[in-house]
Parts: structure tokens; C-alpha cells; sequence
């Protein structure tokens, strides 16, 4: 009987594990394994130290006590039952598990003066910026867990664009209060956010800002330095700017959640790793109103400073709806992102796919990205992206991807240019795009070693490669209603087995006297290709 017990345990055991060590199945590269945090089992009800959930009394205080209490003891949970909870910022503790039962909602303050300003970085700057919602600093072995809400108020904080809205919403929205912009297109929700817009803050002391504290709208999970963290089950919804944002930190598992914002909400990604390490994503539900799960590591020189990439990250079984892009690397890449695994996801209706960005001035190096089994539909703009202008000047290629480029000046590579190399997707699926690929690198630092297999792209246009060297397509389906493949300053290029389901006469279209060694072997097109503008024939090659 003992015997039997003992192995019944053993299989209940392993049966919740397996699914955990079963993520680093595949994964191209080799990884720690992550364990999950453990907690003491005594669990402190927030009642219980004075909290009401009624929506309207505010339970700061409440929460700080509750932390407070289970931080002396050692830890523990602390419990969160049904109601609305009204607070303000919400401190995180070490070995200190934050549980939303079924039917809790907490609900932060829409009062500025609740977050003082702080320290911390934003867009991989460091800067002041009001206190996050929910925050932690050098915290080790830490959850957010249940079936409950957390609802960081944050249209309060944010402003809108007119664009973005229909007609009814603007209305509404402007008899609300706030201000304008002085074009009228932007709705600030008060002067001293429309102030903040309007200012160089760089030079600003802390006093100066406080007076535009409504425009430094704080991230609503913000994860400093930690450790071991653990984020299972919430709802996290309706944030200020990012919505989650693990900063500097390691050993994290992120599984289980349902990440929300409006569509229109500006900057209102859904999770943000940045310049941390060992990450399990997995299970996860984003629709948002930007980047949905995003990559990063700094900006610029301090990016470059911190010199902490983002690594040994593995993403799985995800599904985002709306968002600017539904995996994205960049454009805070300056400390380097390596080793990431991504698959077996759905994007549905996103603006971007696979979406990787930066410019001239950021620095880094983006390597060993893994990508496959993606499932893409309706993409509103491109189904995989690159793009090395983030932020503008990028060259005028409206004229047959030729005229005027060839003369551009180029810059000599130096610490501050943005490198995007080994990257590796296959087994991609996309329907409906409007643009099954673009890829843009730089003139002196083109986008380098990237490989598409065993991939089916369906979109009114197909790839575009310009300033690319050693992309590589290999089984690969393409069906386009109007510019299959263009090509300009692409070097070392092989299309094998290439098939084209297009009308159009002519499938690939090459331009640019730097392109090189053009290899091509495909089928489905009624003319093989067209040169333009300066290519020697002697660098293609058909099989």
C-alpha cells in the first residue's frame, strides 16, 4: 500500500512537471532549467488588515500591511478575495506570492499624486517616472497568481489620438476633460501632460518634472533586479504605458495570462523583457494596443553601458490579436539579444507579425533567433519585418527600388551600428497579409545569415529584400497578387525551391549595382526574372 502510494505521488509529481521541462523540448540551444517559486503556506488575507472591496475605499495602506506582516514572518500569500479593490502602488517583497481569487479586481487609482516620481528606466533610458502600480526592486522569489483582474487605470494617464478613434469616441472622450493639442489631433488628460509633450525634459530636475507628472506615466508591473519570478493566471489589463515590464531580471516564468489594452492605446504594449535572462512565456493571451511580446536591452550608449542582453528566452503556445507586432525584437537592442526560441504561436488580425527594428546610433548585436511554427492571419501591414530606420530617413526606394540610392552616404561601422544576423524561421504559415515580407537593413551593415523553410506566405504583395546578405529561402510557398520577390543590394541570396502562385509576368525583380551572386531555382513563374537598374547578369545564376 505504501508502495503505491509512494508511486502516486511520484506520477502526480512528475504529471505537473512535465509540462514545464517539456518547453525546452526543440529549443536549438542549451539552457538552465527554470524552477518555480516556492512559498510558505501561510496566507494573509488583506481583510484582515483593514482592506474594503467595495470599489471606493482606497486600501494602499491595506496591501503595505499585509506585505509587511507576511515580509517578518518569511513570506507566505497574500490573499486578494472577490470585490473591487481601489489602491494605490502595490510594493513587492521577497518570497511573497500576490493571489487574486476568482472574481478580484484590483483596481489603481486614477490620482497622479498616489505615484511619486522615481527613478528607473523607460524606452532603455534611465529617467524619472511616476511609481509603477505594481513594483519591485531587488526582490527574489515573487508571484502574481490566481483567476483575478488587475486594472492599472490607464485611461487616466494616457493620451489618445484623434486617428484612432471613431467620431463618437472622440466626442465623448474630449467632453470627458483634458486638453488638446494645439492641432487638435491629440487628447492630453491635462495641461501638465500637454506640457510634458511640448518639453525637453532631458535637463529637468526632479522638482521641474513633478510638474509634469501626469505625462510620466509609469509601466503598470515593473520588475527591477529581480529574481525568480513567477506571473500565473491574472488578467493584467489597461495600463498606463507597457504593461508588464521585467527589467534587469532573471529566472522568470510568464504563463497563463490574458494581457489586455485598447487598440488605440498608445505605448500600451503587452510584455516587455528587457535585458533579462532565463524567461519561460507560455499560454498567454495579448491584445493590445502596441508591441505585444517585445525584446529589448537598452538605448543607445546607456543601452550599451548596461551591456545586459536579453537571453535564454524561450516562447511558446501564444496568441495575440491586436498589437503593432506580435513578437518583436527591438528598437532598445543596445546591450544585444541572443538565443531566443519562439513557436507554435498565432497572430490574429496584428498589424506586424515577426517584427524586428532599430536604426543607426542604437548599437548591438540581435543573434541566434529562433522562429517556427507560426500561424499567421490577416496581418495588417507585413507578416515578417525588418526594418534598420526605426524612426524615419530611410531611403526613398518608391521608383522601382532603384533611383537615388546608389548615391546615399554611408556611414563607417562603428560601436553605434545595429547588427541583426543568424536568424533561423521556418515552418511559417501566413494568410492574408498585406505584405508577406519586408527586410531592410543598412547599406553598411546589411541584414545578415536569415533563413526561411517550409513556409507558406498568401498576401496582396510578397518579400522585398533590400541591403540583405545571406538569405536563404528553401521550400518556401508564395502567393501575391502583385510583386512576388523584389530584390535591390541583396548579396549571396539562394532561392531553392521557391514556388510562385502568381499572376504577375514577372516573379523576381532585381535592382542595385552592390547586388551579388544571385542564386535562383523555383517554380510557378511564366517569366524567370527582370533586371533593372545596373545589375551585371554574370551575378545570377539559375539552376
Amino acid at each position: 500500500m505504501r508502495i503505491l502510494i509512494f508511486l502516486l505521488i511520484t506520477l502526480s509529481v512528475n504529471a505537473q512537471e512535465m509540462p514545464l521541462a517539456s518547453l525546452y523540448d526543440d529549443v536549438e540551444f542549451k539552457m538552465e532549467l527554470i524552477t518555480e517559486p516556492k512559498f510558505q503556506e501561510t496566507e494573509y488575507l488583506i481583510t484582515d488588515f483593514g482592506a474594503k472591496g467595495d470599489g471606493q475605499f482606497k486600501n494602499t495602506e491595506a496591501f503595505h500591511k499585509a506585505f509587511a506582516k507576511a515580509f517578518s514572518q518569511g513570506g507566505g500569500t497574500v490573499v486578494v478575495p472577490e470585490g473591487i479593490w481601489y489602491t494605490g502602488p502595490i510594493t513587492l517583497k521577497s518570497n511573497i506570492n500576490l493571489h487574486l481569487k476568482q472574481g478580484a479586481l484590483i483596481l489603481f487609482s486614477d490620482q497622479f499624486d498616489d505615484y511619486p516620481l522615481v527613478e528607473t528606466s523607460y524606452e532603455g533610458l534611465k529617467s524619472a517616472r511616476s511609481t509603477s502600480p505594481i513594483n519591485a526592486l531587488g526582490a527574489k522569489n515573487i508571484a502574481i497568481t490566481g483567476k483575478g483582474i488587475i486594472d492599472g487605470n490607464g485611461g487616466a494617464w494616457r493620451p489618445v489620438k484623434k486617428s484612432k478613434m471613431t467620431q463618437h469616441q472622440w466626442n465623448a472622450l474630449v467632453a470627458s476633460g483634458g486638453v488638446l493639442s494645439d492641432n487638435k489631433s491629440v487628447w492630453y488628460p491635462d495641461e501638465a501632460a500637454l506640457k510634458g509633450s511640448k518639453s525637453d525634459l532631458s535637463d529637468w530636475t526632479i522638482e521641474q518634472l513633478q510638474t509634469v507628472r501626469s505625462f510620466l506615466r509609469p509601466v503598470m508591473v515593473s520588475l527591477v533586479d529581480c529574481e525568480n519570478i513567477l506571473l500565473d493566471g491574472p488578467t493584467f489589463q489597461n495600463s498606463p504605458a507597457w504593461n508588464i515590464h521585467p527589467l534587469m531580471s532573471k529566472n522568470i516564468i510568464v504563463r497563463n495570462l490574458t494581457v489586455r489594452n485598447p487598440w488605440y492605446a498608445q505605448n500600451g504594449d503587452g510584455l516587455d523583457l528587457e535585458s533579462c535572462e532565463n524567461v519561460l512565456v507560455y499560454n498567454n493571451t495579448f491584445d493590445v494596443g502596441d508591441d505585444a511580446i517585445c525584446i529589448k536591452s537598452g538605448k543607445n550608449e546607456d543601452g550599451r553601458k548596461r551591456n545586459m542582453p536579453t537571453q535564454n528566452v524561450i516562447i511558446k503556445n501564444n496568441t495575440v490579436y491586436h498589437g503593432h507586432g506580435g513578437f518583436v525584437v527591438g528598437s532598445e537592442m543596445s546591450g544585444g539579444v541572443s538565443k531566443i526560441h519562439i513557436s507554435h504561436c498565432n497572430f490574429i488580425g496584428t498589424d506586424t507579425g515577426l517584427r524586428f527594428k532599430s536604426t543607426r546610433g542604437r548599437g548591438g548585436v540581435v543573434e541566434q533567433i529562433y522562429i517556427s511554427h507560426i500561424y499567421m492571419n490577416e496581418i495588417k501591414t507585413d507578416a515578417i519585418r525588418f526594418n534598420l530606420y526605426y524612426g524615419g530617413q530611410a531611403p526613398d526606394l518608391s521608383n522601382d527600388l532603384a533611383e537615388n540610392t546608389e548615391d546615399r552616404d554611408v556611414p563607417e561601422v562603428t560601436i553605434e551600428t545595429p547588427s541583426f544576423k543568424d536568424i533561423y524561421i521556418s515552418d511559417i504559415t501566413s494568410v492574408k497579409a498585406h505584405k508577406s515580407g519586408f527586410f531592410m537593413g543598412l547599406p553598411e551593415m546589411n541584414i545578415q545569415n536569415v533563413s526561411i523553410k517550409n513556409s507558406l506566405f498568401h498576401g496582396e504583395e510578397g518579400f522585398t529584400l533590400i541591403d540583405t546578405d545571406q538569405v536563404y529561402f528553401d521550400n518556401v510557398q508564395i502567393e501575391a497578387t502583385e510583386a512576388p520577390m523584389q530584390l535591390h543590394n541583396t548579396k549571396n541570396l539562394v532561392l531553392e525551391q521557391l514556388h510562385f502562385l502568381s499572376e504577375e509576368s514577372t516573379n523576381i525583380q532585381i535592382s542595385g549595382a552592390k547586388t551579388k551572386n544571385i542564386r535562383l531555382k523555383y517554380s510557378g513563374a511564366t517569366q524567370d526574372y527582370q533586371i533593372k537598374s545596373g545589375v551585371e547578369s554574370s551575378e545570377i545564376t539559375v539552376k
